[in-house]
Formats: C-alpha cells, sequence, structure tokens
C-alpha cells in the first residue's frame, strides 16, 4: 500500500506547491511507501503550465528530475479557475478554465497506465460532461 502525498496550490503558508517540498517530505520520511498524486489545477496555480507539448515537457522533465515519474501513483484531473502562479486553488470544468483542453490530452497521452480522479465541480451533471470531453480526448 501506498502513501500519496498531493502537491497544493501553495495558498498562504501551505507548503507542497514546489516539487522539491514534496522531495523533501519523502526523504524525511524515509518509507518506500511514499508516493506523489499530482494535481492539475493545483501544479498550474503553484506556477507549472501544462497548457501545450513544450509546457507540459518542460514541467514533467522538472518532476522527474526532483521527484521522479517513478514516484507518481495517481493524478487529479481538473481544469483551474485562476491563472498561472495564482496560488490559489479553484477547480474548474475540463476545457473551461485557464489549462483548456490540450493539457487534458497530453495527461491521456503521456499517463495512460496512472489511475486518474476526476476532481471538478459538481453541481448539474457535470461528472457525466466532463467523462465525455476526457473520453473525446483519449480517442
Amino acid at each position: 500500500m501506498k502513501i500519496l502525498l498531493e502537491n497544493t496550490a501553495g495558498q498562504g503558508s501551505a507548503i507542497g506547491f514546489r516539487f522539491e517540498h514534496l522531495k523533501e517530505i519523502m526523504d524525511g520520511a524515509g518509507s518506500k511507501r511514499i508516493g506523489v498524486c499530482f494535481d492539475t489545477c493545483h501544479a498550474f496555480s503553484a506556477g507549472y503550465d501544462l497548457r501545450d507539448d513544450t509546457a507540459f515537457k518542460k514541467t514533467f522533465d522538472e518532476f522527474d528530475k526532483v521527484v521522479g515519474l517513478d514516484n507518481l501513483y495517481a493524478i487529479h484531473v481538473n481544469d483551474t479557475k485562476t491563472e498561472i502562479g495564482s496560488r490559489v486553488d479553484r477547480h474548474d470544468n475540463i476545457g473551461f478554465g485557464k489549462l483548456g483542453l490540450e493539457c487534458f490530452r497530453l495527461i491521456l497521452k503521456e499517463f495512460p497506465h496512472i489511475p486518474k480522479v476526476l476532481e471538478t465541480p459538481k453541481e448539474d451533471n457535470w461528472d457525466e460532461k466532463n467523462l465525455a470531453t476526457l473520453r473525446s480526448l483519449a480517442s
């Protein structure tokens, strides 16, 4: 069983919004049972760009260098209402926020083997709409 750390948006005095924070926590725990759940909204709000192929690759190259892709065990998929680097955690529906659709197409393409959790607003049957959007991007 793994215990997963989730990257944060960095609101207030929160830690965990930089990849280095996650690595420090993992190293401090000294356990092979610690992994990471990557949250797309939180990463973008913390200043990691995911909007196009170049930015996406740069972000995940840095993640791999600092944390290691072998420590990535889950992804929270959600768009964001706030600008890059805002350090404000406000989830949005897939393709309706600042991340746009390309981020999610890349997540599905690059990490098909990683479990994903939809973390979007829950009103008005948006889960069905968000899942349909993600399925269309995966094909």
